[in-house]
């Protein structure tokens, strides 16, 4: 999700209700199971903005258990639950979450499917994508046009789900049902549309692993440009852009962009991660969403960001690059935010260097430069998304995994070197360079700070603790100490942590930029005749003096 405001701003909470977070403790009644394949069936009503359906997840157990935990947001109700066959469970719905209970127990290594009837008026987003829920507006002809939105608070605003960052479905299927003429765009591949007398059925099957929130619904009166693109991997699959009628001819200049960006992010990252499916992009009331091969872009063909002309659009490419960062690499948990946002603020950077060059590159790099420094940006204790994003809550970074962490990449590129950096980050989104060949989702995975890290350390062939430990798992930055003396350059690091911080400076000295190694924290350079320079000329590194917001 792109940070364009600072989401700093949590809306309230009413005071009966659980908090509206995802990736809560897991309770042991969620634990207990692994969730293989969701079949969503829905039917989304815009004239009395409400839906109804039912939710198949089919489930393997890992322990016994007699009772499992769904969650499901209290503004829906459940009708019923049953069991495969239709036998009807017990259940109990309140305070976010659905009690089922089975008559005896089922046995580790059981499956099953358990089918959630429910529906109502979901929750209307506040403020859209940071505080979500439901989109229900118009088009300028007045035509319905909504869309989902719940990364901070869940997928179980709107469909019985379990909530937890580490537990992807193997597969989805969704089935949507809307009014003539309106068209849904959803996550996959389409299969069907089954056309009714007034109603309209869209089938769309996901083939890979898919995070709960990524799913998503785009429902408009659509129309379509596309093209079939080939892959670096050799396959070729179709890129698709759902517009709006009346900005058709916009959307084709946009459209030329995407598959700029494509080849780009391709060639960085390694292949697109779901061309088993599509790489779908939908216009949606409301800014952008990163939602698994059908982002969300309302970013109004905006080719700037702030009024500085971009010549390419860049909510677009921030969202894209999370198809790598989030879809094919999430995190295992939500204390580990940092590696889906992070390296997407980081790729904008990188974009801008391919179609400008450095100037452009160390420019995005000083438009990131704002942070708040106030907690880790990579905690080792779980955490919930409130507790990541909001940054008025002790103990958030709040939007330094953003923009901190795109200046620990940029840092971390400067310790590597180009020729060792950009490998790493290609095997960072594939571990195995067989894996960009796959298109089974068996390359999708889940990473932590220590994996990044264990990565970076080989191919980079060092110890990067150091390093680590102090730009993500504790908030203050380090500082550069430099006196000049009898001649030479006295370079000296102070680490908030106490520990040695071999971090090397560039120093312009005579027109020509100097490497100064400072093994042990501490390095100098014979200034020779020169008597100007510069430490740290183009900004390689993150220090105290850019803590600034």
């Amino acid at each position: 999700m792109l940070l364009t405001l600072l989401i700093a701003l949590a809306s309230p909470q009413e005071a009966d209700r659980p908090p509206l977070t995802s990736g809560r403790p897991i309770p042991p009644e969620q634990a207990c199971y692994d969730v293989l394949h969701y079949d969503l069936d829905v039917r989304v009503d815009s004239e009395k903005e409400s839906i109804a359906g039912t939710v198949g997840i089919r489930l393997k157990l890992l322990a016994a258990a007699k009772v499992l935990l769904f969650d499901l947001d209290d503004e829906l109700d459940v009708e019923k639950v049953r069991a495969e066959g239709g036998l009807g469970l017990a259940f109990q719905h309140k305070h976010g979450e659905v009690r089922v209970e089975f008559e005896r127990e089922l046995r580790a290594g059981t499956t099953t499917t358990v089918y959630v009837e429910y529906g109502g008026q979901p929750r209307e987003a506040p403020r859209p994508p940071w505080d979500g829920g439901f989109v229900w507006s118009q088009t300028r002809s007045g035509a319905p046009w909504i869309a989902t939105a719940n990364q901070m608070q869940g997928a179980d605003l709107w469909w019985p789900c379990k909530d937890q960052p580490d537990d992807e479905a193997d597969s989805v299927d969704i089935h949507v049902t809307v009014a003539k003429p309106l068209v849904c765009a959803s996550n996959g591949k389409l299969a069907s549309v089954d056309e009714g007398k007034t109603t309209r059925t869209f089938h769309w099957h996901v083939s890979t692993p898919i995070n709960t929130y990524g799913i998503a619904l785009n429902i408009a009166p659509y129309e379509t440009i596309t093209r079939d693109y080939t892959s670096v991997a050799g396959d070729t699959f179709p890129v698709t852009y759902w517009v709006l009628p009346e900005n058709l001819e916009k959307g084709k200049v946009l459209f030329e962009d995407i598959l700029r960006q494509m080849r780009a992010f391709e060639e960085l990252f390694g292949p697109y991660p779901f061309r088993g499916d599509k790489y779908g992009v939908a216009e949606t009331p409301h800014l952008g969403m990163e939602h698994q091969s059908i982002i969300a872009y309302g970013n109004e063909y905006k080719m700037d960001r702030w009024g500085e002309d971009r010549g390419y659009d860049e909510l677009h490419l921030h969202e894209f690059a999370h198809e790598w960062w989030a879809n094919l690499v999430t995190c295992a948990n939500w204390n580990d935010f940092w590696i889906h946002e992070s390296f997407a603020s980081y790729a904008q950077a990188l974009y801008a260097e391919r179609v400008g060059g450095q100037k452009a590159y160390f420019t995005e790099m000083r438009e990131q430069k704002f942070f708040a420094n106030q907690a880790a940006i990579a905690p080792r204790e779980k955490r919930s998304t409130a507790e990541m994003y909001f940054g008025d809550r002790p103990g958030s970074p709040g939007g330094d995994i953003y923009s901190k962490g795109a200046w620990v990449l940029h840092t971390l590129r400067w310790l590597m070197g180009d020729e060792t950096f950009f490998p790493a980050l290609r095997r960072m989104a594939y571990p195995d360079p067989a894996l960009e060949k796959t298109l089974d989702g068996s390359a999708c995975r889940f990473a932590t700070t220590e994996e990044i890290r264990a990565i970076a350390e080989e191919l980079g062939g060092m110890d990067l603790g150091w390093f680590f430990e102090v730009y993500l798992r504790q908030p203050k930055l380090p500082e550069l100490v430099a006196k000049e003396k009898g001649g030479t350059l006295l370079l000296e690091w102070t680490s908030p942590t106490g520990a040695p911080f071999p971090m090397p400076v560039e120093v312009e000295l005579g027109g020509e930029f100097v490497r100064v190694p400072c093994p042990d924290g501490k390095g100098r350079l014979e200034l020779g005749k020169h008597g100007d320079f510069r430490i740290d000329p183009r900004a390689r590194v993150l220090r105290k003096e850019h803590d600034a917001h």
